[in-house]
């Protein structure tokens, strides 16, 4: 029986977390208030305060059943690691104890060897260190069979000191925007320590059986389908959009709450969405190092819970050509530790301040750096994804809406503002309650949307760590604050509100032309954003030559975030894995049509060729249709077998290359649209061969399962 079925949430929610009811009732009073000025106050984490942390860590963690602990960290593989140590601990006296110190918590030593750095260090250099980030809360996994193991999050490092991982600039960036936020909050006369930068992740995914996952090796290997036709019926109708969750996918949905429950992930929305077998699980937003945690947790989470349901959940940007793909889009918001939204306009936003610095703070940082931005989502999977299905277009813009649009129109104008009026929306029956209206409509094309207190980056891959695009809004947005904070520490206090009124008027006329709240798909706005100069990269072997610009180099050492030794690693990294990707995706091809397609066809040509012999001894006009489809069959055959080599024979040529971004390059113009062009003719054959012919689960199969 599940917990749930006998136990409220509130009665299980945080039970593996070393949350702060646990941390009041393993701590002394004195070290409880010392570690929250740690956490709350950015103070020093001393050695004495460590090893009480430590012992209270380790009592509640084996009363839970933990054996082990390990340094839990996010490697530039963009998954987790995690290296398991026992509490076991030998005595002076040979008698075996349990030991956990705070040089254990506070610091691990993992072999960096076999992880990415990008050229920062050799093979041979193998000393990594993990730091522990104590702003994120311990907590305990558990398998399925009772193994227990602590994990405490942790930023990951080489023994030069350099990032070997993502959490590390993003703690830098937190720590950048609340430097800079709190400096223009003294100026504007509103006390707070910090600004704290706020994510929640909606995490969109595809559960498919499991017994059609282990029959593809291209969704084993790839997790994407690199064949597949399309069936008659797709998401044309959009009856899979909020349906009536089956019961299969409920019960899948119900363990996994759970198990995030327990987590402390306050998992929030479930429901169906657009494309068939595609569902999407929001959870309330959180601080944005404890939400790209808990984001990763969540996906390792679907995976394992999926798999005990007889499903596997893919979380690929384009599992399947033809339907929508799945993304994760990133909702960022700005608040102070004093609980104030500083994105959230208000009753009168004209006349809010605060709201309209940080609001065109954060517009003005995308126009300056929407090379970063789009750099920060870019992966080969998501370049199958973006200006799709129901996904944004690589040109970065912002969306705000027509009511902010015009409030911003009329302050540069010097119009007087009338406060907003609350207007409710009449449905034209009394008794069914009238919604009130919002201060914009959601425009689902905009890659970067306000959304009334918050902005929602679409862009984002669903296999993706939120750690790097949040980095890269942390950034952009203190540089920003950073600059308007120089101009008004300059001016007269007595003039203190013209200057702000002329810096949000400078604001919204320099940077307006990233500013587009029509349609995204359109052709019209990709020649509008090319006037405008948004030329934003098309795929992702252009976008990481971001890490490569000269401004955005100065931008990332001026607020300590990576130094360019640093950038151009992750460059390389960057480069390196799309190469590997997509040599993974071209062999999987190349193993699946030689070893499963060709053979299966070619026993259809045979069967057809022994037909049309059969027929014609009867009588040659009875084998005018076997003829007819045996010729159609063995052209195509004969065409995917030249596909076959030509595929080949272009990744050999790609890989000849000795430059890494050449390599890439030609990977994406010429073997990937070669290995495009064999998926066509084998999705052709797969629609004139008998379905039990094929030999691997068709879109049909997989996308309507029961």
């Amino acid at each position: 029986m599940r917990i749930t079925e006998s136990k409220k949430i509130t009665d299980f929610f945080g039970c593996y977390v070393f949350n702060d009811s646990v941390m009041k009732k393993y701590l002394t009073e004195d070290a409880y208030n010392e570690l929250k000025e740690v956490i709350d106050r950015d103070k020093v984490l001393e050695k004495e305060l460590a090893n009480k942390v430590a012992e209270a860590m380790k009592e509640w963690s084996t009363e839970n059943g933990a054996t082990h602990y390990t340094h839990w960290f996010q490697p530039l593989t963009g998954t987790t690691a995690e290296k398991h140590d026992s509490f076991i601990s030998v005595g002076k006296n040979g008698e075996i104890t349990l030991e956990f110190t705070g040089s254990n918590l506070r610091k691990g030593e993992a072999d960096a060897s076999s992880f990415p750095s990008g050229g920062i260090r050799a093979t041979f250099e193998a000393r990594g260190y993990t730091a522990w980030d104590c702003s994120s809360p311990a907590f305990i996994k558990k398998s399925k069979d009772g193994a227990a193991v602590l994990c405490i999050p942790t930023a990951f490092c080489s023994y030069t000191g350099e990032a070997l991982d993502k959490k590390t600039p993003l703690l830098k960036s937190m720590d950048a925007v609340s430097r800079q936020g709190v400096r223009l909050l003294r100026i504007l006369g509103v006390d707070a320590r910090k600004v704290i930068a706020n994510v929640g992740g909606e995490q969109e995914y595809f559960l498919i059986d499991k017994n059609d996952y282990d029959k593809r090796y291209d969704l084993e290997f790839t997790g994407r389908t690199l064949f597949g036709a399309m069936p008659p019926k797709g998401q044309e109708k959009n009856d899979q959009y909020y349906a009536t969750i089956r019961d299969r996918v409920s019960s899948f949905m119900a363990e996994l709450n759970e198990e995030l429950w327990k987590l402390g992930i306050t998992a929030k929305t479930q429901h169906n969405e657009v494309a068939p077998a595609q569902h999407e699980l929001a959870p309330i937003f959180c601080q944005a190092n404890i939400a790209t945690d808990q984001n990763q947790l969540i996906m390792e989470t679907m995976k394992k819970v999926a798999d005990s349901h007889g499903l596997a959940c893919l979380l690929h940007e384009k599992p399947f050509a033809g339907i929508n793909g799945s993304g994760k889009h990133a909702n960022y918001s700005l608040g102070t530790d004093t609980g104030l939204n500083l994105l959230k306009p208000g009753s009168n936003p004209a006349e809010n301040k605060v709201f309209l610095l940080f609001f065109l703070a954060v517009i003005a940082g995308v126009d300056e750096y929407y090379d970063l931005l789009r750099m920060s989502c870019s992966s080969l999977g998501n370049d199958c994804r973006l200006g799709g299905h129901e996904a944004p277009p690589s040109i970065i813009s912002v969306f705000i809406g027509e009511d902010m649009k015009s409030l911003l129109d009329d302050i540069v104008e010097g119009h007087t503002i009338a406060s907003a009026t609350k207007q409710y929306i009449n449905m034209g029956v009394n008794y069914v309650a009238r919604p009130k209206r919002d201060t914009s409509d959601r425009n689902r094309t905009s890659p970067f949307a306000f959304t009334g207190n918050k902005f929602e980056f679409r862009m984002v891959g669903s296999s993706a760590t939120l750690s790097t695009p949040t980095m890269v809004m942390n950034i952009m947005t203190a540089e920003m604050l950073s600059r308007i904070a120089d101009r008004l520490e300059k001016a007269d206090k007595n003039d203190l509100d013209k200057e702000i009124l002329a810096t949000v008027k400078d604001l919204y006329t320099q940077h307006s032309r990233i500013i587009f709240n029509g349609n995204n798909y359109s052709k019209d706005w990709a020649r509008e954003a090319k006037r405008r100069g948004l030329d934003s990269a098309e795929n992702a072997v252009d976008a990481y030559e971001a890490l490569n610009d000269k401004k955005n180099m100065e931008v990332f050492q001026k607020h300590g975030i990576l130094s360019i030794k640093e950038m151009e690693s992750r460059r390389a990294i960057y480069i390196d894995n799309y190469v590997k990707s997509a040599n993974i995706e071209v062999e999987t091809a190349l193993m699946m049509t030689r070893r499963q397609i060709l053979p299966a066809v070619m026993k259809w040509q045979y069967k057809l060729a022994k037909q049309v012999d059969e027929l014609s001894e009867i009588d040659e006009a009875y084998a005018k249709t076997s003829k007819r489809m045996l010729a159609g069959i063995s052209a195509l055959i004969d065409k995917l077998d030249d596909a076959v080599e030509e595929l080949q024979t272009a990744k050999d040529g790609a890989l000849m290359a000795a430059d890494p971004r050449k390599q890439a390059i030609l990977f994406r113009d010429r073997v990937l649209p070669v290995m495009n062009g064999l998926r066509e003719i084998a999705d052709k054959l797969e629609t004139r061969v008998p379905k039990e012919i094929w030999p691997f689960p068709t879109y049909a199969d997989i996308l309507f399962y029961e």
